[in-house]
């Protein structure tokens, strides 16, 4: 995998954490360093942490199913990608409350996360190098996140839904591109 495609992957898990930095961001009054450094520490702390976990789990049965792995990464970040969107569509979702304290960002960091696990199994199934790409995936997430805290006060939800939308786009292009390559042998 290609360093610009990791960094799209990186881009699109940041995704939900970005939308939830938004959320965070109108939340308060005034957006403070503390604020910024809570969102960037544990959103891409997990963000860099699950893929790890991910992986590993991967490897164990990376032998197993070695033959189909591409129809693996296709569906997983297929079905990631979708379940972005249609997030992305939910009107039901609650508001994000206020609070930057380790017990409710924890929940949040974990909850945004998942996908990142999901990825690093289809990373070990590609043999992506997981340190250089989990902390990739952690570092554009903290980015992602702090810039969205300070967009979120500033400009509102409007940014949440698109966020999503195109995190998912790219996920679903990734998982085309990946059995494209493996099947008819495009590199695009």
């Amino acid at each position: 995998m290609h360093i610009w495609d990791l960094f799209l992957v990186a881009l699109s898990l940041s995704m939900d954490a970005f939308a939830i930095s938004v959320c965070k961001g109108l939340s308060v009054p005034r957006v403070t360093s503390a604020h910024t450094r809570s969102v960037s520490l544990y959103f891409g702390g997990f963000q860099a942490l699950m893929p790890l976990l991910g992986y590993l789990t991967g490897v164990r049965f990376q032998k197993t199913i070695e033959q189909f792995d591409h129809w693996v990464a296709f569906f997983l970040l297929g079905f990631l990608g979708v379940r972005m969107i249609c997030d992305a569509c939910d009107d039901t979702s609650a508001p994000v409350d206020a609070a930057f304290h380790a017990r409710a960002m924890v929940p949040l960091a974990v909850a945004t996360s998942i996908d990142a696990l999901a990825v690093g199994v289809t990373f070990a199934f590609l043999h992506v190098a997981i340190v250089p790409a989990a902390a990739l995936i952690g570092l554009t997430t903290a980015f992602v996140c702090a810039c969205g805290v300070h967009l979120g006060h500033r400009m509102g939800e409007s940014l949440q839904r698109y966020a999503t939308v195109a995190g998912g786009i790219i996920l679903i292009g990734l998982g085309v591109k990946i059995l494209m390559q493996h099947l008819y042998g495009i590199w695009v």
